[in-house]
């Protein structure tokens, strides 16, 4: 029992991961998650086709492996985080299609909450904006659409959770209803300070506390699988919301180590250790993934809405290429953007701005612009936007950045590592394991059975990739930025 199995449910995708007990991958199994767009701005899915794409996931990945249930030491999951799910506890039946995190339709509702004054109180105890991102505001707006919803949630009926909480309620059998702290941080309920979900805030949301799970350490042994699933029980026993799980997957452990995830989004998280430290620069604080029987940690964080989704843009809906990986190719063709800037606000623009409102613009088009520069404009953006997550960073917490430790399906594009040194001016490292995010979760797991000795075993084990060196003047990366920032500003 020297395998770990991990579960990635993100927003476009189920993935199961096995790893050995060095960290190398063994195999891999993916499903893709169809997407549903009810009306603009709107973003569902169906939580019975996470559940049973992730479980397909899983037979596929152990029979790759050649595994059974009874080789696998525990089970780590990691989830796209603010994605709200109703269900019924008697059933196990979702009430509705989930609401994903990019989802806008409560932008309305965050502006009222704002305008009543009570910003202050939501930031000061979740470190977290009012912003239609965040679960909190997902849930009350299901429970005010389905009838009856408000009601059967005070009578205990029904059942919330992100989706972790989801699958772990199938995993189970509907034996258990948890959380971790990290998914918890997500909700607009959970304060980060006294570790509990805050009455206060609970009171002004209407949200029953009926409705919501336990909260447990992203790391410990917090349950077996019901024997049916798999055929015989596995432990679980590490959760961790997405990113702080590919932010402990990359070993960044420690106060000032920090990550860029380049995902369907990019998210940049920096670790701060005991300190939660609040931001005057538009990023939120949130808590860093909890090991059993350690201080809390924090860590601050900024959300790009639109990184690597651009890049689906350019596929998907201008066609002008056939895959993902044809846009470094097609970037490369020209030294640089002419003046040409895509600002890919398709869901609002997240930190450092928080405008649900904004939309995506290309400007500075002219009669020699071509789909080269338009493709370099997108990786740019890609890279200005998480430049940008950086210099708050380093502003709020007043710690210089070492290095840039990077992940996800597009930090696989050498272009754009190479342009997010420049505009950073410090190493960029990509980790021979790129599948950080699994990673974190089934070292997380890993921990609470006892497979390591502990976090500063675990950290000997990451190994680098590569690492882009800055190559760009720190005034010439400030007049791009400068450049930048002035285009944002047209979609505002």
């Amino acid at each position: 029992m020297s395998f770990l199995l991990a579960l990635d449910q993100g927003t476009t995708s189920s993935r199961a991961i096995v790893f050995d007990a060095r960290c190398h991958i063994v195999a891999v199994a993916q499903r893709e998650l169809p997407q549903i767009y009810p009306q603009p701005g709107w973003v569902e899915h169906d939580p019975m086709e996470i559940w049973s794409g992730q479980l397909a996931t899983v037979y596929e990945v152990l029979a790759k492996a050649g595994l059974a249930a009874q080789d696998i030491a525990a089970i780590g999951i990691t989830n796209q985080r603010e994605t709200t799910v109703l269900w019924e506890r008697s059933t196990g039946r979702p009430l509705c299609n989930a609401i994903v995190w990019q989802d806008r339709r409560t932008a309305a509702l965050c502006t009222q909450l704002r305008e009543a004054g009570h910003e202050a109180a939501f930031r000061e105890r979740t470190g977290l904006i009012l912003d239609p991102y965040f679960s909190g505001t997902k849930l009350r707006w299901l429970l005010d659409s389905i009838p009856g919803a408000q009601a059967r949630a005070e009578a205990g009926e029904l059942a919330f959770g992100t989706v972790d909480s989801w699958l772990v309620w199938q995993l189970t059998g509907g034996r258990l209803h948890v959380s971790d702290v990290t998914n918890a941080s997500r909700t607009l309920l959970y304060n980060i300070h006294t570790s509990a979900w805050d009455e206060e805030l609970l009171t002004r949301l209407r949200i029953p506390r009926a409705l919501l799970p336990e909260v447990c350490n992203s790391s410990e042994l917090i349950g077996e699988t019901d024997a049916a699933v798999f055929g015989a029980p596995i432990r679980i026993a590490g959760i961790a919301g997405d990113q702080q799980a590919a932010l402990f997957g990359q070993s960044c452990v420690a106060s000032g180590m920090a990550k860029n995830t380049y995902g369907t989004g990019c998210f940049a998280l920096s670790h701060t250790g005991g300190v939660a430290c609040s931001s005057n620069n538009g990023l939120i604080t949130t808590r860093a993934a909890q090991l059993q029987g350690a201080d809390a940690s924090y860590a601050l964080e900024g959300s790009v809405f639109v990184g690597g989704a651009v890049v689906q843009w350019l596929r998907d809906g201008l066609g002008v290429i056939r895959s993902a990986a044809e846009i470094e190719a097609l970037a490369s063709l020209v030294p640089d953007a002419a003046g040409v800037s895509f600002i890919p606000a398709f869901a609002g623009l997240g930190a450092p701005y928080w405008n649900p409102e904004a939309r995506a613009a290309i400007v500075g088009l002219t009669r020699g612009s071509s789909v080269a520069h338009i493709a370099r404009a997108a990786l740019e953006a890609i890279a200005f936007q998480s430049a940008e997550l950086i210099e708050a960073m380093q502003a709020d917490s007043a710690q210089l950045l070492g290095e840039l430790r990077v992940d996800g399906g597009a930090s696989a594009n050498n272009l754009l590592m190479q342009m997010q040194a420049d505009l950073l001016g410090v190493p960029v490292v990509r980790p021979v394991v790129q599948e950080t995010t699994a990673l974190g979760a089934a070292c997380l797991a890993g921990l609470a059975v006892g497979l390591w000795r502990g976090a500063d075993e675990l950290a000997t084990l990451w190994q680098r990739e590569r690492v882009f060196e800055p190559l760009m003047s720190r005034d010439e990366a400030q007049r791009r930025l400068g450049d930048w920032r002035a285009a944002v500003q047209r979609v505002m």
